[in-house]
């Protein structure tokens, strides 16, 4: 058997649920919203601020992301995937992806509004990603390893955190969409934009690790 790559995905194969649904005897029907994919207009433009979240529209928005990242077995999902033009993204870090300190420990489903990233280290590394938007590709992308995010939760409260490996990469995956940028737009090889069926042939050969240059802030 192939050996299984370690990646980040919006859709997320290996993991196919992280909290229990609902129990059928709850009336809300689940809404599976569109996602959009590359060259979608509004995977292009920069989202705009979220103005209320603990507004009830928002909490709706977030209520439909959650059953669509479900329904599409994924890892994340950014509020313009869903043809949404707001600052708002949902993720996740499952036990098999976490790391053993505080800050890549697993992280229950977050839902952040309004953003902030701040790089605390100018090392990057080398990891697989895919993405909802863009369907059946991988590639490996350089991101940084430590960094601090912070914004809001739906009931207006203020989220700090620290984050180191997986648990950073998925925060600058997913808030990369509400800049308009995906993730093939940070790779520095596209030899390495693949097919993710194709990895079952084994990890490509080219795989390695950022040079100097390629360890520059951006």
């Amino acid at each position: 058997m192939p050996h299984r790559p370690n990646f980040y995905s919006c859709r997320d194969p290996y993991y196919k649920d992280f909290t229990p649904r609902p129990s059928p005897t709850i009336l809300r029907a689940m809404a599976i919203l569109k996602i959009a994919r590359m060259g979608h207009p509004v995977l292009r433009q920069v989202a705009e601020p979220v103005q209320d979240p603990t507004a009830a529209q928002v909490h709706g928005l977030i209520r439909n992301m959650i059953d669509t990242m479900r329904d599409a077995d994924g890892a994340g999902l950014a509020a313009p995937q869903v043809h949404v033009p707001l600052r708002l993204v949902i993720f996740h870090v499952p036990a098999e992806r976490a790391g053993e300190s505080e800050e890549s420990a697993p992280t229950p489903l977050t839902v952040l509004i309004n953003p902030e990233i701040e790089p605390l280290t100018e090392e990057k590394k080398l990891g697989w990603e895919g993405c909802l938007s863009v369907p059946g590709l991988m590639g490996a992308v350089p991101r940084f390893t430590k960094i601090r995010y912070s914004g809001f939760a739906p009931d207006g409260s203020r989220i700090e955190r620290v984050a180191e490996d997986f648990h950073a990469r998925v925060v600058q995956h997913e808030c990369d969409h509400l800049d308009g940028i995906l993730y093939p737009q940070r790779m520095t090889d596209l030899s390495l934009l693949i097919f993710q069926e194709e990895m079952r042939h084994g990890t490509p050969d080219a795989m390695r690790e950022p040079t100097e240059d390629e360890s520059e802030p951006v």
